[in-house]
């Protein structure tokens, strides 16, 4: 079949939206036709070249429609509504089976993890790679059981959609990777889609203070309406305010760094605000994903038994994470329809890249029309 896909043909060129060859799902394998797709920095980063195969069908942010299975295919029907899941839960590795399948080794989208006997997109003849075997960019992918996750149809799938990546990432780097509780002093680095989300995990931990720190002043106010109790375009200001509300601890008990290219000076400023015991959780990827951006001081890490964690996936479990959040959201624990802020058709994404590198959006959603 053919279908209309947001492609990357080669490193820092735009996305060309063209019609492609699908082939039918294989064993194991489920056709979704993706209605909404999220803009993530990840799929900024594979633009550049440092983060999978190209050229590529973009996206790993989405949820979509079940339209037809594969032979052996038993959790899911015709008709389910599903969202995306960038790592896929194999069930049998064993990360999965101790609990940290956003670990799985199956997962498609480290750099040259691929397989392309897996692949199902093709163009002119050529088969190219889907993002984290996903490609949400396109308007119907072929994708592992694995890959998706059934979910309430009763919840819009704009919502599922940003739910899959961005929500999950930062929920999961306060609530998981962070272990926030009660009382404590949280600092967030950076508003964007996993930003934001992080501060709504540290609130419904409990923390105390959740302090978020973001150089475009724009982003302040919709930070507080998502539980942040003071924030800051200065990332010395929020240090000292950290201090102050920490008390004997001196410093923030979680540091949360969601910028969308961690460099180290940022690492470096984000350690500054971190108190005793402390955890700096690192959420944020740098462009280039092997540049060596931590360069802390080792004894004063000893001297303050502090933790510095990185965290992909927000170290959740999908399958567990991703329905339990949903619910949340049912109950009017989180927000999540405030999150997109402007739905793009796919022919107007390179639009949407752009208002994510700007700022402009907490959350860009591509509506396939």
């Amino acid at each position: 079949m053919k279908t209309n896909a947001a492609v990357i043909l080669g490193a820092g060129q735009e996305w060309t939206v063209t019609e492609i060859d699908l082939a039918e799902p294989q064993a194991g394998e489920v056709l979704v036709e993706f209605t909404h797709a999220g803009l993530c920095f990840s799929d900024e980063h594979l633009r550049h070249g440092g983060l999978g195969e190209l050229p590529a069908v973009g996206g790993h942010e989405g949820a979509g429609i079940v339209r037809a299975i594969g032979p052996g295919v038993t959790g899911l029907a015709v008709g389910d509504h599903v969202a995306a899941s960038f790592i896929p839960t194999c069930g049998q590795c064993e990360w999965c089976v101790t609990g940290h399948s956003n670990l799985c080794t199956q997962s498609a989208n480290i750099p040259g993890g691929a397989d392309r006997s897996k692949y199902r997109f093709s163009l002119e003849g050529d088969l190219i790679s889907a993002n984290c075997g996903l490609g949400t960019f396109a308007r119907h992918s072929v994708v592992s059981e694995r890959t998706v996750i059934k979910v309430d149809p009763s919840i819009p799938l704009s919502v599922v959609a940003v739910a899959s990546c961005g929500v999950l990432t930062g929920w999961g780097a306060a609530v998981h990777a962070g272990e926030v509780s009660t009382g404590d002093v949280v600092l967030v680095l950076g508003a964007g889609g996993v930003g934001i989300n992080a501060i709504q995990g540290a609130r419904l931990a409990g923390a105390k203070e959740v302090i978020l720190v973001d150089t475009n002043p724009a982003k302040l106010e919709s930070a507080q309406s998502f539980g942040a109790t003071r924030t800051f375009t200065s990332m010395d200001d929020a240090t000292e305010y950290a201090r102050q509300a920490s008390g004997v601890v001196e410093g923030a008990d979680v540091v949360i760094v969601c910028t969308g290219n961690t460099t180290e000076p940022i690492v470096t400023a984000a350690y500054s605000a971190l108190g005793k015991r402390g955890r700096l959780v690192l959420a944020g990827m740098s462009q280039d994903v092997f540049d060596k951006n931590v360069q802390l001081p080792g004894t004063q890490l000893i001297f303050k038994e502090q933790t510095i964690k990185g965290t992909i996936y927000g170290s959740c479990n999908p399958r567990r994470d991703v329905p339990l959040l949903l619910d949340l959201y049912k109950r009017g624990l989180i927000k999540l329809d405030e999150l997109v802020s402007k739905e793009y058709s796919l022919d107007d994404i390179n639009q949407g890249f752009e208002d994510l590198r700007s700022g402009k959006n907490l959350r860009g959603v591509v509506a396939h029309g």
